[in-house]
């Protein structure tokens, strides 16, 4: 399958690019913001409870994205399919990017896929949205920009059965200095049930997006889980997009303040 049988013409892109040249140092990244489908893959086997479900995309992510984009003045980019086609926070070569299995659904469409069948996938969906990231990144930096990239996720109220009660994960790979800087700023602000690495961690190898894009660079970086219960309206929504737009800036504050320290 090549990218042109993929996504036809008429679906656009692959990816959604809002306020490029936004005066902000932060580059909003979100992955998992669609729940559409490219009409080539039809339904994947799924029913309809499926494909509005967490494991089709992130709910609420990406009104929050947009909102901290128009605060914050930040550019951002955004998948414009399912993560069920391609997860965009794995890479080509994770057996997650094509998930056979996602929680408690089995996805028909994805299982025995062939080598070339991944490649079509990847070529349509990863590389054109990855791609995308590089240049407006790499594009700041040789303007000799800082540059602070966060991305931004939800995560279900309950998984496999078993209920989870933080509200927002603040993630990290080998570089913990946005991560610590905004940990602290929780703290302060006296927000409850923020966590480390919570959902999920490295581990669970959902930081793809910030080794490629934050750590090569040596840029600060973070990953956001909100839980998907607490940014499901436009209420819910601008009350999280302003809590962050608030840690982030007393984290940014921080990290400048100690030295410049957004490069390591």
């Amino acid at each position: 399958m090549n990218e042109t049988m993929l996504i036809e013409p008429s679906e656009g892109p692959a990816f959604a690019v809002l306020r490029p040249g936004g005066a902000s140092d932060v580059v909003l990244i979100c992955e998992h913001a669609s729940k559409t489908m490219p009409k080539a893959l039809g339904t994947l086997g799924l029913g309809e409870a499926a494909l509005e479900s967490h494991i089709a995309w992130d709910i609420g992510a990406q009104r929050v994205a947009e909102i901290l984009s128009e605060s914050l003045d930040a550019a951002l980019v955004s998948q414009r399919f399912s993560r069920l086609a391609y997860d965009c926070n794995r890479p080509p070569e994770s057996p997650g990017a094509y998930p056979e299995r996602s929680e408690i659904y089995d996805v028909p469409g994805n299982a025995g896929l062939s080598a070339s069948d991944k490649a079509g996938r990847a070529d349509a969906l990863y590389h054109p949205f990855h791609q995308a990231i590089d240049a407006l990144i790499d594009a700041r930096l040789a303007a000799g920009r800082n540059v602070v990239l966060v991305t931004v996720h939800s995560f279900t109220p309950v998984y496999f059965g078993k209920p989870r009660d933080g509200h927002l994960g603040i993630l990290h790979d080998d570089d913990s200095r946005l991560a610590d800087a905004m940990l602290d700023a929780a703290a302060s602000m006296m927000l409850e049930q923020v966590s480390r690495n919570y959902p999920y961690g490295p581990e669970d190898g959902v930081t793809h997006t910030l080794k490629r894009h934050g750590l090569t660079r040596q840029i600060a970086n973070v990953m956001l889980e909100i839980r998907n219960d607490l940014i499901s309206d436009e209420a819910g929504q601008r009350h999280w997009a302003g809590l962050i737009a608030e840690l982030l800036a007393a984290s940014l504050e921080r990290l400048t303040t100690e030295g410049g320290r957004l490069h390591a």
